[in-house]
């Protein structure tokens, strides 16, 4: 009877992967152009920018200082509410989710796992850069800032830059970054971009960050998107070890186990004889078929001429059953034991 293999859950996304993309000629892998080389550059130079403003105390610094003494959530108060949710929009845990969730869906839509391979990267880059430059940097949050006036770096903090700005620089320019049209893509740009700086700009409503620190984070958001290119590669390779090792996984859970075949014997010859010796009889080859279908192993026989029932001679018994025993009297016989006692 066939059966067939229930498949699971597992081997039914990469039955869905195995397929022909539905929108092959609408998805293009973006390429690092001299454009976007130089916008990379740009950006990075603003980023040393913001920095070395910052070290040296400059007039960034002192614009810091004075948005955080005129307490925008003071002068404005009735936007409190809903800000306290906008923000939520640069968080790494919420927006990692929801983009995961609709990367997850392309990803089957189109069959190909780059979607959440690109996104895996990017938050990666994001952890290491912003992570070792707040580090780094140390600086202090308006709520910790003890001297007045002053940068407040190298002080133990982790504020600089602004994390909930490059998370929502990375998290939703992700999505154009992917989009399928270069309509699209601009319009997710813009998208991204208003709703990175929006994000920052509530930080600093709320007090939890310096004017400069979403301006290094916003930058440092834009440096991941821009270098995404470089690291395609890297992201094809991925996608084709997986499959490879998924192909290979599946190989093996589908191979059959191959059966033990009896070992052959010679034609004529008989397994319970050796060469030189009498024929096997048809005893012996009996014996020999239930020795090799026997659960307990080959059979050991004593040694000389074995045969069957039908050629034994039928030996009748004579006497008694019983052996004969020298100390026994027979019945109404005197025995010859002598009497003792008295």
């Amino acid at each position: 009877m066939r059966t067939e293999r229930k498949l699971t859950r597992l081997d039914r996304v990469f039955s869905r992967l195995d397929r022909e993309p539905e929108r092959p000629v609408h998805i293009d892998v973006p390429v690092m152009t001299r454009h976007r080389v130089v916008l990379f550059g740009s950006t990075l130079a603003f980023y040393v920018a913001i920095v070395w403003a910052v070290v040296i105390t400059s007039w960034l610094v002192r614009l810091d200082w004075q948005i955080m003494f005129f307490r925008p959530y003071q002068q404005w108060p009735e936007i409190h509410a809903f800000l306290d949710y906008y923000v939520v929009l640069g968080q790494r845990g919420p927006t990692a989710v929801m983009v995961a969730a609709w990367l997850g869906w392309r990803s089957w839509r189109q069959h190909t796992l780059r979607p959440m391979l690109a996104l895996g990267v990017s938050l990666l880059l994001l952890n290491l850069t912003v992570g070792a430059a707040k580090l780094g940097m140390g600086r202090l949050g308006p709520h910790y800032a003890t001297n007045i006036g002053s940068n407040e770096m190298w002080l133990g903090g982790d504020i600089f830059p602004s994390g909930h700005t490059a998370n929502a620089v990375v998290t939703w320019g992700i999505l154009a970054y992917l989009a399928s049209t270069p309509r699209a893509r601009r319009w997710l740009s813009a998208l991204s971009a208003v709703t990175s700086l929006g994000v920052g700009l509530t930080t600093v409503y709320l007090g939890t960050h310096w004017l400069s620190d979403v301006l290094l984070g916003w930058a440092a958001g834009l440096l991941i998107m821009l270098a995404l290119p470089w690291f395609e590669p890297l992201i094809a390779r991925a996608e084709a070890g997986i499959f490879s090792l998924r192909d290979s996984w599946r190989d093996r859970r589908t191979a059959p186990v191959p059966a033990q075949a009896p070992a052959p014997t010679a034609v004529g010859a008989s397994p319970l004889r050796g060469p030189g010796e009498e024929p096997a009889t048809a005893r012996d080859t009996g014996i020999a078929a239930r020795t090799a279908h026997s659960p307990l192993g080959p059979l050991h026989l004593a040694p000389g001429p074995h045969l069957i029932r039908s050629e034994r001679t039928p030996v009748t018994p004579i006497g008694p059953r019983r052996p004969p025993h020298s100390d026994r009297v027979a019945r109404g016989a005197t025995s010859a034991r002598p009497l003792t006692g008295g």
